[in-house]
């Protein structure tokens, strides 16, 4: 019988051959007498605790076998193409606790892998395998800065260890996805858009920035069987719709929506460890004004202009570019702006407005790797240097298309003290929108070998918004 993982009736079963799938392409991309050994993630307590976080499986880990229990670690011998589990020995006491024991041979058929065996036995097992190298796990993420986890044991020492092989290679392999792992995202992007749609009928003035929140994260969970979110999400109305990251600890999704905000919803759920990152703009009363429309349909051209011309070959910076010029463009025919459009970006106006960049990687990770691998085009600089990646586009990549627009105190005080980008700005119109917050739209795309496919299904003109707000028109959940 086909091995599969699921959150139950209607929830999608992912099939375990899509990790034995990520399994054969890293095999085919090593060496006989290699062996691969990744360490999974462990359990990590509230501090002092013996209260524990909920536990998420680290994505490399994901990536190659699926495993969700904490404490694992995985081989994979390149020579036989035999994946080997290594699962804790844990204590009979567990099952008064925390539930019944698996056994080995449970956790083989559950996670269709070739071999199950105790973490004690891990150097055993693998001097049994006689590894010309071991590889482990070992590379800077380039959006966090972080190094990813290298595996150790207790004996690692008598063998020869390689960090360097593996982790471009697995990055690069992350980068173009597999047909199933495309179904995951497919799956989640519209249990995350459907979530969307429903925060946009529950939204109104009065309600509190988290209770909308609640809302989508029901959804998530009850409907689609999304146990976790891909990241913390960002509810902001009003003025908080201009802190891009709005929602952390400091700014926990409190205020209270006021009639006549914009409300920016940044939330993506996240399923057999697979993202969704999606944001919606919409006015919290159902009605655009004149100049949250204008505002809106400038990013709105943005998001179009790279829809319509995104393909394999095509530079993310170049996207980028397209972007940047679609608004600009829209908000001089708006009267906010004045001048050319290409000196305004060569004067970094498009940064001011748009602080980030259009988009990012998005897979088992948000920000999902390879954004900067050593083969790939280095990060730019100047007003492009926030990018997450300037890699040319190729059919399988999964990303994010999020142009914006936000009205940022600092970013305009500073614009209108340099003559340079000053000039650009009609700074008594802009004045009204100080203090409105901003517009982003974020959809989740697939390169194709011809274009993009969409995986985001949410009203996105003013008037499918306007419409689904007040009639919940066309809205059909999973």
């Amino acid at each position: 019988m086909a091995a599969f993982w699921s959150m139950g009736p209607l929830t999608l079963e992912v099939p375990m051959s899509l990790f034995a799938k990520n399994r054969q392409r890293l095999a085919e991309k090593l060496q006989d007498g290699q062996v691969v050994l990744l360490q999974g993630g462990e359990d990590i307590s509230h501090y002092d605790t013996d209260i524990q976080y909920v536990f998420r499986q680290e994505a490399y880990f994901t990536w190659l076998c699926g495993v969700k229990e904490p404490g694992c670690y995985l081989a994979l011998d390149v020579k036989t193409k035999k994946a080997h589990l290594f699962v804790p020995h844990l204590p009979d006491e567990y099952e008064v606790w925390m539930g019944k024991l698996l056994t080995c041979d449970q956790f083989k058929k559950i996670y269709a892998v070739d071999e199950v065996h105790y973490v004690e036995d891990i150097a055993k097992v693998l001097k049994s395998l006689n590894p010309e190298k071991l590889l482990t796990l070992s590379g800077p993420n380039t959006d966090s800065g972080l190094t990813a986890k290298e595996a150790v044991f207790e004996g690692i020492d008598e063998f020869t260890v390689d960090n360097e092989i593996l982790f471009p290679t697995i990055a690069e392999l992350r980068v173009i996805k597999t047909p199933e792992e495309i179904e995951v995202m497919r799956y989640v992007c519209k249990v995350s858009s459907d979530a969307h749609k429903q925060v946009m009928l529950y939204a109104k003035p009065g309600l509190k920035e988290y209770q909308c929140e609640s809302v989508f994260l029901d959804h998530c969970y009850r409907v689609g069987g999304c146990r976790h979110v891909s990241y913390t999400c960002i509810c902001g109305s009003g003025q908080n719709a201009a802190t891009l990251h709005y929602g952390h600890a400091a700014a926990p999704n409190s205020k209270m929506i006021e009639d006549g905000d914009l409300c920016l919803f940044d939330m993506g759920g996240n399923y057999a460890g697979y993202a969704a990152d999606i944001t919606c703009t919409f006015p919290a009363n159902g009605k655009f004004t004149e100049d949250q429309k204008l505002v809106y349909e400038a990013v709105l051209a943005a998001r179009d202009a790279v829809v319509r011309e995104a393909k394999p070959g095509v530079l993310w910076t170049d996207m980028h570019l397209t972007a940047n010029r679609s608004m600009l463009q829209h908000l001089k025919d708006g009267g906010l702006l004045f001048g050319s459009v290409e000196d305004m970006i060569e004067n970094g106006v498009g940064a001011i407005l748009q602080p980030h960049g259009l988009g990012h990687l998005i897979g088992l990770d948000v920000h999902d790797v390879g954004g900067y691998l050593p083969h790939c085009p280095p990060r730019p600089s100047g007003p492009l240097a926030r990018l997450r990646t300037a890699r040319r586009l190729q059919a399988g990549m999964a990303l994010t298309i999020e142009p914006g627009c936000y009205f940022i105190d600092k970013l305009l005080d500073r614009a209108q003290s340099n003559p340079s980008q000053a000039r650009f700005f009609n700074w008594s119109r802009v004045a009204s929108f100080r203090g409105c917050g901003g517009v982003r739209i974020e959809d989740d795309v697939l390169i194709t070998e011809d274009g993009v496919e969409n995986l985001t299904f949410v009203p996105r003109t003013v008037a499918e918004i306007e419409e689904h707000m007040s009639t919940g028109a066309n809205f059909k959940s999973i």
